[in-house]
């Protein structure tokens, strides 16, 4: 697997105040560079892994896929070609402005523009988040995932698998046809969901504490259609999260508490509880599909599904006592 992570999203937005607020004030990212061109954000000791570019039309841009290093670049171009994709070697001046050592680029065949990237500049000073958060889970794990969506989205399925051999997490039959796929540890870092609409449904962040996605959500809620998914916690990745509507018209969940898989190991499964344990009540759906997609997670709850919490050191403590007679909870 050559490709280890989602390194950088990049995105077109018309109002940059607009972003700058959201981004930094809602999700707590910290802005790096700003000029009347474009907006760049940081989450850890990366230079970049968000941009915002005023000339593009709102909406994603480009999706910045990194490898291990130069040696890794060129075999995944050569793959690609051989695959009969069409592979450009991006001059050095875009090189600098996405932040890294060398990229090329290439279109999945939904036609998303795709960039392979080696070599992501740090910076020396602390990251300092834009507003008091505890800061994201990125590191190997990537930025987080993107979810596309596509009436036809499956024919990227052979593409994303058997080209840039990403691994499948699991997948979904009912109501729709569904594939999360990892490249590292994250349960996911893309998913391909079948749907009447096309582009970028959301790309998820995730937050070191709980507190930092209940924080984001009051925050979210004093915004006018601030929520467009209310919290809830997922049955396939365990995440608890909220969704915000971004200036750009697509969402960005908010999360904690993702969990890991083993990419060695690990067996794809079909998932048939529905998408969330409990909550995620989806603003977004016409007022139908809502009222079934809420009765989808009210069925779940109805059978006692149950996940066990992903906690991290750090981020949790444990209380004295025992629980008497312990539940037996019943697992997707």
């Amino acid at each position: 697997m050559s490709i280890v992570a989602l390194g950088y999203l990049g995105i077109g937005g018309a109002d940059l105040d607009e972003w700058r607020g959201f981004a930094g004030g809602l999700l707590g990212m910290q802005v790096a560079a700003r000029d009347a061109s474009g907006l760049s954000m940081r989450m850890d000791e990366r230079a970049q892994r968000l941009f915002v570019e005023r000339a593009r039309d709102s909406g994603p841009c480009v999706f910045g896929w990194e490898v291990a290093d130069a040696d890794a670049l060129d075999a995944l171009g050569a793959r690609l070609e051989a695959a009969g994709v069409a592979v450009r070697a991006e001059p050095g001046s875009l090189a600098d402005s996405r932040q890294v050592t060398a990229l090329i680029s290439f279109r999945d065949p939904l036609g998303n523009r795709l960039e392979a990237f080696h070599g992501a500049y740090t910076v020396g000073e602390a990251f300092e988040p834009g507003r008091a958060i505890s800061g994201f889970r990125t590191g190997s794990l990537g930025l987080g995932h993107a979810v596309l969506v596509d009436p036809e989205v499956a024919r990227a399925l052979p593409f994303y698998r058997d080209v840039l051999h990403f691994g499948l997490s699991d997948y979904v039959r009912q109501p729709f046809n569904a594939w999360f796929m990892h490249v590292n540890p994250r349960h996911h870092s893309l998913a391909l969901i079948e749907s009447a609409r096309s582009g970028l449904h959301h790309f998820m962040i995730e937050h070191w504490s709980l507190d930092d996605v209940g924080q984001g959500y009051d925050l979210a809620l004093e915004r006018p259609d601030g929520v467009g998914q209310t919290l809830g916690r997922h049955t396939n990745d365990f995440m608890t999260s909220f969704y915000a509507n971004s200036p750009s018209g697509f969402l960005v969940e908010v999360g904690w508490g993702g969990r890991l898989v083993d990419p060695l190991n690990w067996q794809p499964v079909e998932m048939t509880d529905g998408p969330s344990l409990w909550g995620h009540d989806r603003y977004w759906l016409p007022p139908g599909d809502r009222v079934r997609a809420r009765q989808t997670v009210l069925d779940t709850g109805r059978r006692g599904v149950r996940q066990p919490v992903q906690v991290l050191d750090g981020n949790y403590e444990r209380m004295p006592g025992v629980v008497s007679r312990p539940p037996a909870p019943r697992r997707a």
